[in-house]
């Protein structure tokens, strides 16, 4: 394995996840805050699946959004 490679691949990917991640729920708040469902002031619960195939790594990571 090329670690340069590898290490290079991998925070691509956390950069792509971390960037797709933040817009999608940057958009449903603000939407839910536009319909009603939000107040705005909530503390959301928050949880995040990663699986990597061919490696059998499959991982839940939990925690919360506070809105304010």
């Amino acid at each position: 394995m090329n670690e340069d490679s590898f290490n290079g691949s991998l925070r691509g990917f956390l950069k792509k996840v971390g960037i797709t991640s933040q817009r999608e729920i940057e958009k449903a708040v603000r939407d839910a805050l536009a319909s009603g469902k939000l107040k705005g002031n909530e503390k959301l619960p928050a949880k995040m699946v990663l699986t990597i195939g061919g490696v059998g790594l499959t991982r839940e990571i939990a925690g919360e959004i506070e809105l304010g």
